[in-house]
């Protein structure tokens, strides 16, 4: 429990009081109403405080807003946007009207937590690739991301584990990705009329079997990151559309692939916001 010792507004006292969590989790409690002053849930940022005031931090119960799915986990949340962390094996968008996908999840939150909104994507990620992903809570939100993509999202990157020994410790990928009519993703290493893409990758551990590779993008195409890790010789674990026929170890029970690091400018509040998630353990076990 915190004094307020200077009127100041909520968001700015924050940090100042609890120097010793990140502005990113902090807004993350101010939008779940874990945020009490005096006693009472306050989810503004510009909520003036006055001296004398005291604030708190509630248990996750008091919080107005709930979220629970075995799908993925709510990393960030403000009125604006949804930062998440989706499990491998959920499509990110319905293909059809019989598709469950994150966004259902979403939205039967927000219609169970009486916000008067729904979710709309902002970006992919492959139905079996695990990871950080953002969506909006309104379509003037998405658009900005749409307008503006690549100056807001500054640094963006998945880990994966490869078959064998990388070809070198670090490099980049380059070529041009065009799709087939059944859905297979080609690579040329010339402009064939396609869209570039541009993949850069580090090793991160060497096991005895596999390697253990983070991949930082500097475009987004469909299937770039496992198109590329193929070409170079060491495809992804788990992944048998582009990588060897024969069927993975019993123990290989998803694709190997997760994005792990997600850091970008906040659209509407200009904040710069980053997160990150550990490398899933299942990822260190394989090599």
């Amino acid at each position: 429990m915190k004094y307020v010792d200077k009127p100041i507004q909520l968001l700015q006292y924050l940090p100042e009081a609890y120097p010793d969590m990140s502005r990113s989790r902090l807004k993350q409690y101010l939008g779940n109403g874990r945020i009490l002053v005096n006693g009472k849930v306050v989810t503004r940022h510009d909520h003036q405080l006055s001296l004398g005031d005291r604030v708190e931090i509630g248990p996750a119960a008091a919080g107005r807003r709930q979220f629970s799915s075995p799908f993925l986990s709510l990393v960030y949340e403000d009125r604006h946007l949804f930062v998440v962390n989706k499990a491998s094996g959920i499509l990110s968008m319905a293909t059809s009207h019989h598709s469950f996908c994150v966004k259902d999840v979403l939205d039967e939150y927000l219609e169970r937590s009486h916000q008067r909104c729904r979710a709309h994507l902002v970006h992919r990620l492959d139905r079996d690739t695990s990871g950080l992903m953002v969506f909006a809570k309104s379509r003037e939100v998405q658009q900005m991301f749409e307008a503006d993509w690549k100056g807001l999202v500054y640094d963006r990157r998945y880990v994966c584990v490869v078959r064998g020994r990388m070809p070198q410790a670090e490099g980049t990928v380059r070529s041009w990705l065009t799709e087939t009519k059944q859905f297979f993703t080609c690579s040329s290493p010339v402009d064939n009329g396609g869209k570039l893409a541009i993949t850069h990758y580090r090793v991160l551990q060497q096991g005895s079997a596999n390697s253990l590779v983070e991949a930082r993008l500097d475009t987004g195409r469909k299937n770039q990151i496992r198109v590329h890790f193929s070409e170079l010789g060491a495809s992804i674990l788990g992944d048998n559309k582009y990588g060897p026929s024969e069927a993975d170890s019993p123990f290989v029970s998803r694709l190997f692939l997760h994005a792990y690091m997600l850091h970008f400018i906040h659209p509407v509040t200009g904040e710069r916001l980053q997160f990150d998630t550990p490398v899933p353990q299942e990822f260190l076990s394989v090599l």
